[in-house]
């Protein structure tokens, strides 16, 4: 198996680092990272399925070595969606399987409602469904009490918190909070860290949280809840595949409640031993699921 990393110069204004593997003439599978990781979320993925299918994983905009625009608005959902339709354009897929983890299933979502014609199947990994999260935080107090660190991350003071901090203690006391640490050792440590290091990767991380329109009320808040959350919510068409690990402290099971009601055809896979941060910390549970779903024709 041969994995190499490409930049890639998108017409969307970014320049993307793209890690390939697998044969360019087998079904395409394009994997989306989230916060505060890269294309390595998906590593064991990777080398597991890159004998049979044409992997992709993009470094999204923001992140690691690739592009990071200096507005806020440069990180709206809708950037990152058109950024994935243009680097499927550039590697020539008229369609593919899509496969999102965090932020990286937010933008595969949209994507799906978006651009049904290009997504043959989709797979979300522990991301919330939009329409049943901003619901959950107007209607589940757990899941806002859990929510509450979207609103310390669009503080405009976080950097100069976290350079009070240390991206190592944010590593050891706050990343650590959501992952498996047996999972994570020294080297895993240090290329977060190098990653984070990057010249402005860190506000450009934030700012994918700080560009999206999702409304996260204080705990002991009493919004006005907006119309558009008793109304209808079109539906993913596609085969849709939901793994979710469910010890995830972040986004509560109660994401799968009703979900049904949304995806017109949805397998979903619950991982009991798994949390947040489960394409490593059960990558043979989500690997499984993943080949199991794509290869089912």
């Amino acid at each position: 198996m041969t994995i190499e990393q490409q930049r890639f110069h998108l017409p969307t204004g970014v320049d993307l680092d793209v890690t390939l593997a697998g044969p360019r003439d087998a079904p395409a599978i394009i994997f989306l990272h989230g916060f505060p990781e890269s294309h390595r979320t998906w590593r064991h993925q990777i080398a597991a399925l890159s004998d049979r299918y044409f992997v992709i994983a993009p470094d999204q905009r923001g992140y690691a070595g690739s592009s990071k625009p200096d507005r806020v608005e440069d990180y709206a959902p809708d950037r990152p969606v058109a950024d994935l339709i243009a680097l499927a354009d550039a590697l020539g897929l008229p369609g593919f399987t899509l496969v999102g983890h965090d932020w990286g299933g937010a933008i595969a979502w949209t994507a799906a409602l978006n651009h049904p014609d290009r997504i043959t199947r989709l797979v979300i990994c522990n991301a919330p469904h939009p329409f049943i999260f901003q619901k959950s935080l107007f209607d589940d107090p757990a899941q806002r009490a859990a929510s509450q660190y979207i609103r310390d991350f669009r503080d405009p003071g976080f950097e100069a918190r976290l350079g009070a901090l240390g991206l190592e203690r944010f590593f050891d006391t706050s990343f650590l909070k959501e992952a498996d640490p047996v999972r994570l050792g020294a080297e895993e440590r240090a290329i977060y860290l190098e990653q984070w290091r990057t010249p402005g990767a860190f506000t450009a991380m934030l700012n994918w949280y700080r560009a999206t329109t999702l409304i996260v009320p204080a705990v002991d808040e009493a919004p006005q809840r907006p119309a558009f959350l008793d109304g209808p919510f079109p539906a993913i068409p596609m085969p849709t595949l939901v793994i979710w690990g469910m010890k995830d402290t972040a986004l509560l099971p109660v994401q799968l409640d009703g979900l049904a009601a949304y995806v017109d055809h949805l397998r979903v896979v619950e991982v009991p031993d798994a949390g947040h941060f489960i394409p490593w910390e059960a990558p043979e549970a989500v690997t499984a699921a993943i080949a199991g779903f794509v290869g089912a024709g």
